[in-house]
């Protein structure tokens, strides 16, 4: 994940911050609290000692993963006005497919959740929107070929 940006909007970053830090302050009580399991329980390697080894490798990895982002996120913000009439992160696009509206916001993966009418810009619908026009009709990368017709473009970032 070295040297990759995760764009986020202000409240994700409080809500990854958070976790953070609730994270952080488990892992500190659990290895004041608990006493390490013996490794071996007679010839045997003990079970209680994979499992707690297991439990801190998996907390390790999230509080790790949780500092790369907070060590390289951008929040999303509302662009100048000079440049709102383009496709950009956190732009909500209403679209036109074979007849069909839709409408979604342009996110960062962390963020993404389609379900929500949120995708990432990572995604080959986002990454074929960016830098578009309101009119501009993109074809996206798919097995079918697919047009999609810009009809509005709109920031509301808060």
């Amino acid at each position: 994940m070295a040297d990759k940006i995760f764009y986020i909007t202000r409240g994700k970053l409080q809500e990854l911050k958070k976790e953070y830090e609730e994270l952080l302050d488990f892992e500190h009580k659990k290895a004041l609290s608990q006493e390490m399991p013996k490794v071996f329980e007679s010839e045997d390697l003990n079970p209680e000692f994979v499992s707690f080894q297991e439990d801190i490798g998996f907390l390790r990895a999230r509080i790790d993963e949780l500092k790369d982002i907070l060590d390289h996120y951008e929040l999303i913000k509302n662009p100048a006005k000079s440049v709102q009439n383009v496709v950009g992160i956190g732009a909500k696009v209403k679209i036109d497919v074979n007849g069909q509206r839709d409408e979604f916001m342009v996110v960062g993966t962390l963020e993404a959740n389609p379900a929500l009418g949120k995708i990432s810009n990572e995604s080959p619908v986002g990454k074929s929107l960016l830098g578009h026009k309101v009119g501009d009709e993109v074809e996206i990368p798919s097995p079918v070929k697919t047009m999609y017709k810009i009809k509005s473009i709109k920031y509301e970032i808060s």
